[in-house]
């Protein structure tokens, strides 16, 4: 069956949509575009519009950003009328979503520096708010993504910035993301259900996100302007759900609830969410939103202020909190022991909002609010609710016989687990190493079987070697620095020890610590904890040119958290501490020298699991005791049974072996690269398939350990990549058409070429290794054949070779600036595809036009018409002669199409 086409594809989905209730519209230019939008506009807002006055509407919404468009987009513009009265014009019904008038068009085509023509277009009220790329089955996703990249630069303009959401789709796999400047694939996101289980295919996809009421809502409710990025953020799917959850309890009953999204999901974004929408409720008084910790009363509301100017005023006393609670302000951010102090101590003043209608949103509902806080505050108010968000919640077994997240909060209202977030790459995955108990490269020689004996654990010899490896694999673990770390430790005695000891040693690394000490402790060393401390923070102080002590202790930890976010500190030494609640992109190692069990370890592993780049791979755990137990407790607690394989990798030496072991299987099979060749069959070229393809596997999972070494394989790495070479040549054997219909056991086998490929080895990649040459470095011929050899082994940049090494050679030079590299190849792509295009129509004396049509029809639909290619023809020629040309033509149309498609 041939496989369905990008025009079929399009065509489908638009009748899918017209069915379902949208206004089927041909719109082909901008012209028609605002001609289409005045009538829309009219029949929104009940009002005839004047040429005039619709001239005034388009000045207004012209200016600005993106992001200046989706404010304007949400607000009333008054309109000064020719005659009569003014009139408050609205764009977007963000209460009746359903009352919005909804459009469907196609092929709309801008100019701007390019000429560009767009797949399928939502109209809401007349606006271009949803702009949908599609590419036909079996093309990668990202290609869709890039073309809209190319969008942004090329030719969008005008009333198309006005689009809020971005859809792409190859018929099997359909995401969506927010409309910002800086777009990143790793921030688009598939639909779900309530359980968690994506919805890819593109006609369910419509069915239930594009629905006209669901899609209206998303847009009006569940995308935040972030003021502080001035960027867009659509929620994702399972912070949808449990928004609706807690607006159900909320508005409709008087019950309580939590919800259980795990760390690192995006927990802040959700309650922001809740609590704006709970905000503008009339039955609503106040909404509390309620923090552990000083720091996180600031970390919380600088982000809720991100995602909505002045949303909030955080209190820096009980008194402002008493104020805030007496006053009009409907959203108040604070800590718990604060909030406990003011019903405590101040019921008086507060008698006339004990028995207004509260919500209390508890940012994570395993912390402190399982003592008497929570009691007293729980108590205190009579018309209350509260409701919880936690990334680890209490269970029995992890309670040590306290109350349970349930028994608190009552029902769970969603759940989303760390291993459904690690399979959705909302969080990434860890590497955890136990150095000392299972054997590894890096292995030290450090006694940890026995955890209960105190005296080997607090050993100066012990922690000595903990140190010493600490310095000479930091740079390893965190690709030179480019990322930082948490080194956890088990007391403040031993925190002491630790830092003294990185203090003794040569070393260039900047070290910080922070923890708390009890002003009645009983001295055992020759200086009280707090002495400690301040030598400490001179230390920061001297290292950053501050001026902190313990009598700033907050300012001071503010600074520590400001400092680790900057990368400005390479290792931040804690007993508890920045274990919770800290998100630091830029930390992807946590040294742990303490136990951990359940909750805890979770919490502080996740520190480490926050997406960044291709390099953050995973967080990378390096344990100086045997937490493998306590390990694998804690994810089946909080994921299932069998999550470990996901959300643990195996050891390096793990995936060696296995490695290896099925190496002996090939070269059982071929000895050798080039008795591949010689293999009788294609039953035995089938094995040979599946047995490198499971090398290819293995050696993904290698590459992103930082001791990954070549020399640790029993294959030189020549060997193997030309392995991949022969794999590649028998890939290409079954793909390409012959134009003989025969029946192969290859045909069967997904060969997974995505493998050979990896996510980084794409475009973007080679753009990137683009941008790092230099023309006058004496490594530049070395780098270059770097790029040109790493696009040979890649099946879909092979053909593009010889561009890339034209682009090389003439044109990076002459780029001053770096950061241009991209535009000047779309400019050198465009010229070079020009005169491919005007070789291809003078040496076969081709009609210009129709030419160009059927290369631009066969780019949209893959199809050629055979007839058209005919008619193109300008000499008259026999019947033979001209199945040849038309044969030459089409395949020259195809290779063209192939190599200049990025």
């Amino acid at each position: 069956m041939a496989t369905q086409s990008e025009a079929a594809l399009e065509s489908k989905l638009i009748n899918k949509l017209a069915d379902g209730g949208y206004q089927r519209v041909q719109i082909n230019d901008e012209t028609e575009l605002k001609s289409n939008f005045k009538a829309q506009l009219e029949k929104f807002n009940h009002i005839q519009l004047t040429d005039k006055e619709f001239n005034q509407i388009l000045i207004h919404l012209e200016g600005g950003t993106v992001f200046d468009k989706a404010k304007k987009l949400r607000d009333r513009y008054e309109l000064k009328r020719e005659s009569g009265p003014v009139k408050y014009i609205s764009f977007l019904n963000k209460k009746d979503w359903c009352k919005n008038i909804f459009q469907v068009t196609n092929q709309v085509t801008l100019r701007k520096k390019y000429e560009n023509r767009y797949d399928v277009t939502i109209l809401i009220n007349g606006l271009p708010l949803v702009q949908i790329e599609l590419k036909k089955r079996g093309v990668e996703l990202k290609r869709a993504f890039n073309q809209i990249n190319r969008y942004h630069r090329h030719s969008f303009k005008g009333l198309f910035n006005y689009v809020q959401i971005f859809v792409i789709s190859n018929g099997v796999n359909t995401k969506y993301y927010a409309n910002n400047k800086d777009l990143s694939f790793k921030y688009s996101f598939y639909w779900k259900d309530k359980d968690n289980h994506n919805i890819s295919n593109l006609d369910e996809f419509a069915d239930i996100f594009l629905e006209k009421c669901h899609l209206s809502k998303m847009i009006a409710r569940y995308i935040v302007l972030n003021e502080t990025d001035k960027a867009l953020m659509v929620l994702r799917a399972y912070q949808y759900y449990a928004v609706e959850a807690i607006l159900d309890k909320a508005l409709n009953t008087k019950q309580n609830g939590y919800v259980w999204h795990t760390t690192g999901s995006g927990k802040t974004l959700t309650s922001f969410k809740v609590s704006q929408i709970l905000e503008g409720e009339e039955g609503v008084d106040k909404i509390i939103f309620v923090v552990d910790r000083k720091d996180l009363d600031y970390q919380t509301t600088k982000e809720f202020n991100s995602f909505c100017d002045g949303a909030v005023d955080g209190t820096d006393n009980t008194k402002s909190l008493l104020k805030q609670l007496s006053g009009s302000n409907k959203l108040i951010i604070t800590t718990i022991q604060k909030l406990t102090r003011a019903v405590d101590r101040h019921d008086i003043k507060l008698k006339d909002v004990k028995d207004k209608k509260i919500i209390l949103m508890f940012d994570e509902c395993h912390r402190s609010q399982f003592g008497e806080m929570h009691k007293k505050i729980t108590g205190f108010f009579t018309n209350l609710q509260y409701f919880g968000f936690t990334g680890t919640p209490i269970f029995a077994v992890n309670s040590n016989k306290k109350r349970t997240t349930r028994d608190i909060f009552g029902e769970k209202l969603h759940t989303y687990v760390i291993k459904d977030a690690i399979h959705d790459q909302n969080v990434l995955g860890f590497c955890v190493e136990y150095l000392g108990t299972y054997k590894n490269k890096a292995v030290i020689d450090i006694e940890v079987e026995d955890i209960d004996r105190k005296e080997v654990m607090e050993s100066d010899l012990r922690l000595e070697k903990i140190v010493e490896y600490i310095i000479n694999n930091h740079d390893k673990k965190t690709y030179n620095r480019e990322f930082n770390a948490i080194f956890a430790v088990s007391s403040v005695n031993v925190l002491k020890k630790y830092y003294d000891l990185f203090k003794s040693k040569d070393h260039d690394l900047k070290i910080a610590t922070i923890f708390s000490y009890d002003d009645n402790e009983e001295i055992k060393g020759e200086k009280h904890s707090r002495e400690k401390l301040d030598e400490y923070i001179k230390d920061y102080n001297e290292l950053f040119g501050t001026n902190f002590s313990t009598e700033t202790f907050d300012q001071y930890y503010v600074d520590v958290a400001k400092r680790s976010k900057d990368k400005q500190i390479d290792i931040l030494i804690v007993v508890n501490m920045f274990l919770t609640g800290f998100d630091n992109k830029f930390l992807n190692t946590l040294y742990v020298d303490k136990n951990l069990k359940y909750h805890t370890l979770v919490q502080a592993y996740s520190r480490t699991n926050r997406l960044l780049n291709e390099k953050k791979k995973q967080g990378n755990i390096v344990c100086f005791r045997n937490l493998k137990k306590f390990t694998d407790d804690a994810i089946r607690l909080y994921s299932d049974e069998d999550a470990a394989e996901v959300v643990l990798m195996k050891t390096y030496d793990e995936y060696v072996k296995d490695f290896n072991e099925v190496l002996v299987q090939l070269f059982e099979l071929t000895p050798d690269v080039y008795d591949v060749d010689e293999l009788p069959s294609e039953v035995e070229k089938k094995l040979f398939v599946q047995i490198f393809r499971e090398l290819l596997r293995l050696i993904t999972r290698l590459y992103i350990f930082t001791e990954f070494d070549f020399e640790d394989l029993d294959i030189p790495e020549q060997a193997f990549e030309d392995f991949k070479s022969k794999y590649l040549d028998i890939y290409e054997e079954v793909n390409t058409p012959t134009g003989v219909e025969k029946t192969s056991v290859l045909d069967d086998i997904d060969f997974e070429i995505e493998l050979i490929r990896r996510d980084d080895i794409n475009v973007t990649y080679i753009l990137t290794l683009l941008k790092e040459l230099d023309y006058n470095s004496p490594s530049f011929e070395k780098d270059k054949e770097f790029i040109i050899g790493t696009m040979e082994k890649s099946r879909e940049l092979r053909s593009k070779v010889q561009l890339i090494e034209q682009f090389i050679d003439n044109n990076i030079p002459q780029i001053e600036n770096k950061d241009h590299i991209e535009e000047n190849f779309e400019i050198f792509l465009e010229k070079e595809k020009e005169k491919a295009i005007d070789t291809l129509i003078k040496e076969e004396k081709l009609n210009d036009d129709l030419a160009r049509d059927i290369i631009s029809e066969y780019e949209f639909s893959g199809k050629m018409q055979n007839n058209l290619i005919k008619e193109s023809f300008s000499d008259i020629m026999g019947l033979k002669e001209r199945r040849s040309k038309l044969k030459t033509i089409k395949e020259y149309i195809m290779n063209l199409v192939d190599k200049f498609s990025w």
